[in-house]
């Protein structure tokens, strides 16, 4: 009994996710951009997050490793605070000095596909802030200083390094005659202030720095292409970034920018020869050809190797079909059996509620597409595709010396496209 060759052909699918990164200016108006990617890495095939690839600038720069262990990013933007009047002595009121308040809550926004529109859900804070205050010589400013060290110390009544609670130490600080560099970690959602000691008569901050902590969607559950959304901070007095009531900004607002690019991975590899199935019953044809035992089926298992960072679907068709499944029709078109076609998949790729894949029957059409997921990067990981004429058929297909062929072809498909 010769069963001929079925086809077998698969369609490879690919999906990509990136943030954007890059600093525009506007007359009361700061924006910023942040960029991150997913790709799949086979080496990490459980790591399912997005790498921000945000070019780093202010804080991060200059401690990138309590950077990288806190999972944090720092911007530096042109975005300068003059002082609107001197500052007084020991003025009573912290508002009407150096005091700063960020928005330390987690914000949510949302980015969209950029074809789908398929939104998702992303959430940022702020972590920390710093600048760097410029004044007249500060020896001139206090008595009793020995030194530009100390005196930047007596004007403000401690240093600069250490942080006003509730902000926190974060190890940066550096001072010239008339500047202090500085940069502070925000964990509580209260203002940091410091006293001026002595008569201020004029105070500028250069530059907003500030860090920030991402959450991104689970790019698994994502599309391919880019998504984009933005947020607003309001900056001045009482808003979103309130350094007080002296400290004026040049822009009322920081807008980040978001840009997220998913670059998904979907690739079936049928080792050489798996185009071409056989089909034969469990222990071969012996019992039929020496003893006339009807086989119960005749069946053939093919694997494949998948790799898969995606939701994706399979669907088949066929020549011929009989009765809603695929068929094998004999070499004289007389007679046509079912042919049934299901699928089994590796660990960690599931169906869409999250079971197990094993023997999933497929059948042909569009309608009839099964849709699967993967719960992490799966890798040139083994499934298998499983062929069967069932028992009902056999009736029909052996005959007591009646020899034939049956053939047909099934097309199947992997598609990212869902």
């Amino acid at each position: 009994m010769n069963v001929s060759p079925l086809a077998t052909y698969l369609r490879r699918g690919l999906a990509a996710v990136v943030l954007v990164a890059g600093t525009v200016s506007a007359a009361h108006a700061e924006q910023v951009s942040i960029t991150a990617e997913f790709k799949p890495d086979s080496s990490y095939p459980h790591r399912n997050k997005f790498h921000n690839t945000t070019p780093s600038s202010g804080y991060c720069t200059y401690d990138p490793a309590q950077c990288e262990q806190h999972e944090i990013f720092s911007l530096q933007v042109p975005i300068q605070f003059n002082a609107r009047a001197p500052i007084a002595a020991n003025h009573p009121s912290p508002r009407q000095g150096a005091t700063f308040q960020v928005p330390v809550q987690w914000r949510e926004l949302t980015v969209y596909h950029e074809t789908t529109r398929e939104p998702k859900i992303v959430k940022v804070r702020i972590v920390g802030i710093g600048s760097r205050y410029v004044t007249e010589k500060v020896m001139k400013l206090v008595e009793g200083a020995e030194d530009d060290r100390s005196a930047h110390n007596l004007l403000w009544g401690s240093s600069w390094v250490y942080a006003p609670a509730p902000c926190q130490y974060s190890g940066v600080g550096w001072y010239s005659p008339d500047s202090y560099s500085f940069f502070w970690k925000t964990p509580a959602a209260a203002a940091c202030t410091k006293q001026a000691k002595f008569d201020v008569p004029w105070l500028r901050l250069e530059h907003l720095d500030f860090a920030y902590e991402l959450v991104t969607p689970d790019p698994l559950g994502m599309s391919s292409g880019d998504y984009s959304g933005s947020l607003t901070y309001s900056v001045g007095p009482n808003a979103d970034f309130d350094f007080g009531d002296v400290m004026l900004p040049s822009s009322s607002s920081l807008t980040l920018n978001f840009n997220l690019n998913v670059q998904h991975t979907l690739k079936v590899d049928i080792p050489p020869g798996g185009e071409k199935v056989r089909l034969v019953p469990n222990g071969g044809w012996q019992s039929w050809l020496q003893a006339g035992r009807r086989p119960v089926g005749l069946f053939r298992d093919q694997t494949f190797n998948i790799s898969a960072s995606s939701r994706f679907k399979m669907l088949i068709n066929c020549g011929p079909g009989v009765g809603g499944e695929c068929g094998l029709q004999d070499s004289n078109n007389y007679r046509r059996v079912e042919l049934y076609v299901s699928v089994s998949m590796p660990n960690g790729i599931t169906d869409l509620a999250g079971q197990p894949v094993r023997r999933m029957r497929l059948k042909p059409g569009v309608g009839s597409a099964l849709y699967f997921k993967p719960g992490f990067y799966v890798d040139r990981a083994p499934g298998t595709l499983h062929f069967e004429v069932p028992p009902h058929s056999m009736a029909e297909m052996l005959q007591p010396g009646v020899s034939d062929s049956y053939s047909g072809t099934v097309i199947v498909i992997w598609d990212s496209d869902i």
